[in-house]
């Protein structure tokens, strides 16, 4: 791994443009039609928690939080994370999910769910929502729904629908 001056820092409202272009690189348009962007779409997500990396200044990965509810509960939403595609393998990507988690952790959040690779996520500690237990309001691969509870108990008990926090 060739060694990158990276510098993972909080999101600021001037980086927005940029963030579009990297989404855009990283998934192309198909991305709109997954269930997850589509319960993102029209639910703001928390700034204060969404995390940048650069090297110099160009813009090579980005992830968000969004607030969203699970059954009666409030939650947090991963997603999305990218990584410029030229960037890749190289720890950008973990960089940023430690250090979202770390953000939601400090905010005194209580979970974080994702829909994504569970061998990848569970390095941070991510596993499987257990069967029944949450659903999202389109098309997901069960295997692929997956909680980290940044609250001991935190999800003894929750069960329902993933629905965008506003609306």
């Amino acid at each position: 791994m060739t060694s990158l001056s990276l510098v993972v820092r909080p999101e600021r409202p001037e980086d927005d443009a940029a963030i579009a272009r990297l989404e855009a690189r990283a998934f192309g348009p198909g991305r709109f039609a997954r269930t997850a962007y589509r319960l993102r779409e029209g639910n703001p997500y928390r700034r204060d928690l969404g995390v940048t990396a650069s090297v110099g200044s160009f813009l090579v990965g980005s992830v968000r939080m969004s607030p969203v509810r699970a059954g009666e509960a409030g939650v947090l939403m991963l997603g999305p994370l990218a990584v410029d595609p030229s960037f890749e393998g190289r720890g950008i990507g973990s960089a940023l999910t430690r250090a979202a988690i770390e953000a939601a952790r400090a905010a005194g959040e209580g979970l974080v769910i994702l829909v994504g690779d569970a061998p990848y996520y569970a390095r941070f500690g991510f596993a499987p929502v257990p069967p029944g237990r949450l659903t999202m309001p389109g098309p997901v691969d069960p295997a692929r729904l997956l909680w980290l509870e940044l609250r001991d108990g935190f999800a003894v008990g929750l069960s329902g629908a993933i629905l965008p926090a506003q609306g």
